[in-house]
């Protein structure tokens, strides 16, 4: 059962999500239907066992997990939560708690470099060029020689464009952007 007196956390994830996650009565099905709970360090119904408890330490627990940072939000929990418990709500807010804090898992850093990447891409152009998006990606990670054999067969069948697409009215993005940022 959980305590009454102190719902701080639980609270903090209503407030800005709209989800209760004190609804989740533990059933697992989540976890069962996620392609990657093999993967997580803590499964989503562990995840939210540990908000459940309003526990600043289990808190600070989720929000340095590989976890919330692996789950691809294809709402396959939602669809076989007997509460339809939005959890990858949830998650994006943990991720947004988790670089606020400072607390992100270093086996995260990719996912962050990837992110960067790409919404640096769409901020500069309106659209995405997956030319400049890996090469951005590749010098955040030093990862410069993964995939780089996919590249030959890529560029043969018209996969890749050098030059990036831009949109008409690029201030559109910018001030969506600033309006993002300002939140």
């Amino acid at each position: 059962m959980i305590s009454s007196e102190n719902h701080i956390i639980t609270s903090q994830i209503k407030d800005n999500t709209g989800v209760d996650v004190n609804l989740c009565y533990q059933c697992g099905k989540c976890t069962a239907g996620c392609v990657l709970a093999d993967d997580m360090d803590y499964p989503s119904s562990y995840i939210m066992r540990l908000l459940q408890t309003n526990e600043e330490g289990n808190y600070l627990k989720v929000l340095s997990s590989n976890a919330i940072w692996l789950c691809v939000n294809c709402e396959n929990c939602i669809g076989r939560c007997p509460k339809e418990v939005d959890i990858p709500v949830v998650m994006d807010y943990l991720r947004a708690e988790s670089v606020k804090r400072k607390l992100v898992s270093s086996k995260a850093k990719p996912v962050i470099s990837f992110y960067k990447s790409f919404l640096g891409i769409i901020k500069s152009t309106g659209r995405l060029n997956e030319v400049f998006m890996t090469i951005s990606y590749k010098m955040r990670t030093f990862r410069l020689w993964q995939d780089v054999k996919l590249v030959p067969s890529m560029l043969l069948k018209g996969k890749l464009k050098f030059w990036p697409e831009s949109i008409k009215r690029r201030s559109d993005i910018s001030a969506i952007f600033r309006k993002t940022n300002s939140k």
